[in-house]
This record gives C-alpha cells, sequence and structure tokens, in this order.
C-alpha cells in the first residue's frame, strides 16, 4: 500500500505543478482554454456559411463543427502533452520515487479532465442557448471523448519515447499533425465522401471518433462505419509498444 500511496501523492504533485506551468494561478489560463476552441467553432461557423445553405448534418453550424473540432482537440492535446512528458519533467525525474508513469497520468489527467469540462460547457452552452434541433445521446457522446482520450495517450506514450529518442520527431509530427483533422471529418461528413476516398479514410482512427460523437447528437445519423475496437486496438497497441521502449530505454533516455 505504502508504495501505490507515494505514488498517488507524486502524480498529484505533477497535476499541481502542471497546472500552475500551463495555466497560471489565475482563472485566465483556463478561460483561455474554452476561449480557442469556441474561437475555432466560431471561425469554421462563419466561414462555411459563407458558401453553404446548410451543414451536412443539422441546422446549426456551430454544433456540426463542435462535433468535430472537440473530439479531435481532445486526442490532439492529451497526445501533445504525454509525448512531451519526459522533456517536461526531466530534471524531477531524476529522483527514484518519481517514474515516466507518474509524469504521464499526471499529464493525462489533468488534460483529459480539462477538454472533458471545455467540451461540456461548450454543448452544455449551444443546447441551452440555440436551437439545435438535436437530441444528445448521453453514452455516444462520452464513449466518443473516452476513445479520443485513449487514442491521445496510446499515441502519445509512443511519440514520448519518439521525440525524445529522435528529437527530430517533434517537427515530423507537427507537419503530420497540420492537414489530420481535415482528413479526420471535422469539416466533412465520412459517409459523403467518394467510396474509393472512404476505404483510405476508414484507416485513420479520428474518423471513427468524430462519427461516433456526431452519432450522439443527430438523430438518424447511424455512422455505420464507426468502429470502437478499431480505436481501441490501435490505441492500446500505440501504448503498449511506447510503454515498451520507455520501460527499457527510460534511464538512457534522461542522459540525453
Amino acid at each position: 500500500m505504502r508504495p501505490r500511496f507515494v505514488s498517488l501523492r507524486t502524480i498529484a504533485a505533477l497535476i499541481l505543478r502542471e497546472m500552475s506551468t500551463t495555466y497560471g494561478r489565475s482563472p485566465g489560463g483556463y478561460l483561455w482554454a474554452v476561449l480557442e476552441p469556441v474561437a475555432g467553432i466560431a471561425l469554421l461557423t462563419f466561414v462555411f456559411a459563407l458558401f453553404l445553405r446548410n451543414p451536412p448534418l443539422g441546422d446549426s453550424f456551430a454544433l456540426f463543427y463542435a462535433t468535430g473540432l472537440l473530439p479531435f482537440l481532445m486526442f490532439a492535446e492529451i497526445n501533445n502533452k504525454v509525448s512531451q512528458a519526459l522533456n517536461f519533467s526531466r530534471a524531477l525525474l531524476a529522483y527514484p520515487r518519481i517514474t515516466f508513469l507518474d509524469a504521464i497520468l499526471a499529464r493525462l489527467l489533468l488534460n483529459a479532465m480539462t477538454q472533458v469540462m471545455v467540451a461540456a460547457l461548450i454543448f452544455g452552452g449551444m443546447l441551452e442557448l440555440m436551437e439545435t434541433r438535436t437530441i444528445l445521446h448521453l453514452e455516444d457522446a462520452a464513449m466518443a471523448m473516452m476513445l479520443a482520450g485513449l487514442l491521445g495517450l496510446g499515441v502519445g506514450t509512443l511519440n514520448c519515447y519518439l521525440v525524445t529518442r529522435f528529437p527530430v520527431w517533434q517537427q515530423v509530427w507537427g507537419i503530420a499533425m497540420r492537414p489530420l483533422g481535415l482528413v479526420s471529418g471535422i469539416i466533412h461528413v465520412f459517409d459523403m465522401l467518394p467510396r474509393e476516398l472512404q476505404t483510405v479514410l476508414w484507416f485513420n482512427p479520428l474518423v471513427h471518433v468524430i462519427g461516433l460523437m456526431r452519432r450522439a447528437f443527430y438523430v438518424g445519423y447511424d455512422a455505420p462505419y464507426v468502429s470502437i475496437s478499431y480505436v481501441t486496438a490501435v490505441s492500446l497497441i500505440c501504448l503498449a509498444l511506447g510503454l515498451a521502449l520507455l520501460r527499457k530505454t527510460y534511464h538512457d533516455l534522461l542522459q540525453r
């Protein structure tokens, strides 16, 4: 019981450190965490409303883009933070009681809670203040956010090894992330793409996550292509591979 208690206390301390570093000591830091996705949704809504009469699903441009952007940000933020866990806590990891797992879990928990809070505030505000004409299936929405977080953890853990072992990988991954939102379904519906393109993009796990989130909000949109087991498998494979590599090379990586 003693080691487990020490680990939990360590993770809590790392979370507090992360909060202070990332969001500062004032509520303004957390306010920006909400305003940033709101600004992104507003920009997408403004731009596409100029050219389209109606969104691909439903009547609200804002809700349509929110159902794509918020789960994507859940993945992107967790992946980004977890991938930098070793670099961010390198000095603290010199202490034997602090492990790379503590650093990863602290960043996962804080950023997952933050993104869930942001999504709840934005979706709740939209459903309360806007005429969305939707019925929320909370189970599907919660599952979509959980899968986005799990995928972010898996890919982020693997990237944590790659970024620390090969620093240039951070730039490579940054370039790859730029078009990822476009091919993940934020601004379009997977079912409406040409069949040949669907065959290729189906292997993008984020397509399934965003499709599941949209199924949660749009009555009659079944998203039959969504495979929860596929997203889970990809996430767990990346997580297992990342943990195995970190466990084997953890001490060597800290010396770099």
